[in-house]
Parts: structure tokens; sequence; C-alpha cells
């Protein structure tokens, strides 16, 4: 029997002149892995966040993420950004 849970990816952007961060691309499978691939080995910041990355997969890209997760998102781009200042 296959897996029933198949990988997934989402990419995010924040962009201070807009309401909220918002998806940019969404993947499962080969696709997916090949997309933290892509990510990593351009030096872009990959989480892995469970059950977020199931919540955020059903945005359509260009979806604002909705208001339940601002506060989970915004932890992950502050990570981001500490990471990144260092």
């Amino acid at each position: 029997m296959k897996n029933a849970r198949q990988e997934r990816a989402v990419s995010l952007k924040y962009d201070p002149a807009l309401p909220a961060p918002f998806v940019t691309a969404r993947a499962k499978g080969f696709l997916a892995r090949r997309m933290v691939e892509i990510a990593e080995e351009s030096g872009i910041p990959v989480i892995s966040t469970g059950q977020t990355a199931e919540d955020l997969f059903f945005l359509e890209p260009g979806e604002f993420i909705p208001e339940y997760l601002f506060a989970v998102v915004a932890e992950i781009f502050a990570f981001i950004y500490s990471v990144q200042e260092s």
C-alpha cells in the first residue's frame, strides 16, 4: 500500500505594502522535493512546519494567508530574518 500522505511544499512572500503574506508556489511529491532542493541550492531558508504547510497548501498561488495563520507565519518570517542577519 502506498503512503497516502505525500510531501508538500509551499513558498511564501511578504511585502509590507500588502495586507498579508501570500503563497507564491506550492507542490507535492517529487515536485515538492525538487522545490525544496532548488530553494536550498539558492540559499533560501527552508522550514518544515507540518500542519502549517498542510493548511497553506490548499491556498492558490497569489492568495493571502488566512488570519488564523498570521501568528505562525509571523514566527516563521521572524526566524528567517534572524538567520539571514547572522
